[in-house]
């Protein structure tokens, strides 16, 4: 058991966007057991149970995301780890979005991620342990089918934690990115139930990633937990890989 568990974050103050459901649920959970306080900003906040302290926020307009950390931040007293999981999908090769979709999708997974950081920094810079932490994809690293409008999106979240990392390192806030591969979260099941086949689907997706399963949102969270730690305060400029080994490993095929 490491020595952390259960005071690793006692007296630390995190914020987690896009975390009423999925991976920003589950890693808004493992903080709070693990000691943190932790504010949840979303756009549905009803459903946030306690300790966790929900804030709506629309992280499109400037304004609601300022309000929403300024008041998150007010109740925590202060800030020292940000986590920027909150992002929409998209599915299609690059015929099947429209520009309106493909600005909602970078208003969002991007310029929202900005927007929220933006507002984070200047509390960040009064913590005397300051984190970042980004939910990017295996998909900013691997080529994925039917996923271009969602690749880029998250092509550019990996480029923009890599600059942040740069931009901030003197700071002393650190900045880093997990990479997950395809997650059992609320928007896989519903892209799941859409499909023709929904069990051919899912055994396809499963097939994808080496160790031939979806990861867990309790995996993912997991690794923000790591990169957002105290334990691992000369980690910055670093994206983890939780994707059962799709971006790196490349297997014979299974004999039958």
């Amino acid at each position: 058991m490491s020595e952390f568990r259960g005071i690793e974050f006692e007296g630390l103050r995190a914020l987690v966007t896009g975390g009423a459901s999925g991976i920003g649920l589950a890693t808004a959970r493992l903080l709070a057991e693990r000691g943190a306080e932790v504010a949840v900003l979303d756009l549905a906040v009803d459903a946030v149970e306690k300790p966790l302290r929900g804030f709506p926020a629309d992280l499109r307009d400037d304004a609601s995301v300022r309000a929403a950390v300024e008041a998150a931040v007010a109740a925590l007293g202060g800030l020292d780890i940000l986590v920027n999981n909150a992002g929409v999908g998209a599915a299609g090769t690059v015929e099947d979005n429209d520009d309106p979709q493909w600005h909602q999708v970078f208003d969002v997974n991007v310029v929202g991620l900005v927007r929220v950081t933006r507002a984070a920094l200047p509390h960040l810079r009064r913590s005397a342990h300051a984190a970042v932490v980004n939910t990017c994809s295996a998909a900013a690293v691997v080529g994925l089918p039917q996923r271009a409008l969602y690749s880029a999106s998250k092509g550019a979240v990996l480029s923009l934690t890599l600059a942040m990392a740069a931009d901030h390192v003197r700071e002393g806030i650190r900045v880093n990115c997990v990479n997950p591969g395809t997650v059992d979260t609320p928007w896989v099941g519903r892209l799941l139930d859409a499909a023709d086949d929904p069990a051919a689907e899912r055994a396809a997706l499963n097939a994808r990633q080496p160790h031939g399963r979806l990861v867990s949102a309790d995996e993912v969270a997991a690794a923000i937990a790591y990169l957002a730690s105290p334990a691992s305060g000369s980690t910055t400029g670093t994206a983890l890989a939780v994707d059962g080994g799709m971006a790196r490993l490349r297997l014979r095929p299974a004999q039958g």
